[in-house]
């Protein structure tokens, strides 16, 4: 049983209209351990003129270190989100992710399937998922960083659709990377699906649902790309803990959501629960 930390992903910064490193300097005031970046590939406008929280690639990965030791945090992952069933998108920006993330310092990389390209069938997208995977975990095994997969998109929708993908390519690198806020909107048990992969969980998004984001969309999408406040919307996170606390290495719990509000009222509705007394 490893330990559970509460950490920040930087999309709770996006709609601020500020740089990375101002969000690494909030997360460490409202009392959050880690953070988990995204990184982008070449130039970004708005990021280079420091209104976006991504980071380029092409930045030195010790931009992210820095940051984050001198804010007192650990980085609990980077997000690299993109369509790994498009190896001709995808797979070098996934491995230079996993090699930034070595030098960084995140012991994981999180991705999803992404959306499939519309002229390739169910069976042709998995050959080529398998393709990305597999020389993805060629470059993250020798450097110990973990391939989080993610519940996210249209194959990875179901327990079933992410265990293929999962399956795909036997490599002690890759693991699952659970939202729990995209399984709860694809209509499925947030908690049961929690219960299948404890034993391979490498990084958890911490994404809650609203009342309101529930009854819209539920059954209808795939997922959102941040939650409300945990502990404002539908997930137990009792309940979630519960489960994650029997997860075999250390896991951090990284809040999903859309505001620097909704990250204050999740580090303390969170907190509290990670006390075995609790």
């Amino acid at each position: 049983m490893g330990r559970l930390a509460i950490g920040m992903n930087l999309e709770a910064i996006r709609r601020h209209e500020k740089p990375f490193e101002w969000g690494v300097e909030k997360a460490a005031e409202l009392g959050f351990e880690y953070i988990e970046p995204m990184v982008h590939w070449g130039r970004e406008l708005m990021s280079e003129a420091r209104y976006y929280h991504t980071v380029s690639m092409w930045d030195d990965p010790y931009r992210i270190r820095r940051a984050a030791e001198k804010a007192g945090l650990k980085v609990s992952g980077l997000q690299a989100h993109g369509p790994v069933c498009r190896p001709d998108m995808h797979g070098d920006y996934l491995k230079q992710a996993i090699r930034y993330a070595a030098e960084c310092g995140a012991p994981v990389v999180n991705t999803d399937e992404g959306i499939k390209a519309p002229w390739t069938t169910e069976e042709e997208d998995h050959v080529l998922m398998r393709y990305t995977l597999y020389e993805a975990a060629q470059v993250a095994e020798p450097r110990g960083i973990l391939i989080g997969l993610e519940c996210h998109a249209q194959y990875s929708k179901t327990p079933d659709g992410l265990d293929r993908i999962y399956n795909l390519v036997k490599s002690p690198a890759i693991g699952i990377n659970l939202d729990t806020g995209n399984a709860y909107l694809a209509g499925q048990d947030p908690y049961a699906w929690l219960e299948r992969v404890v034993d391979r969980l490498v990084h958890l998004h911490a994404k809650d649902i609203t009342v309101q984001h529930s009854d819209a969309e539920r059954g209808k999408v795939t997922g959102t790309p941040v939650g409300c406040a945990c502990g404002d919307g539908v997930i137990d996170w009792r309940r979630v803990i519960e489960i994650v606390r029997r997860a075999p290495r250390d896991i951090v719990l990284s809040v999903e959501c859309g505001s620097i509000d909704d990250a204050e009222r999740s580090v303390k509705h969170l907190k509290p629960l990670l006390d075995p007394k609790a």
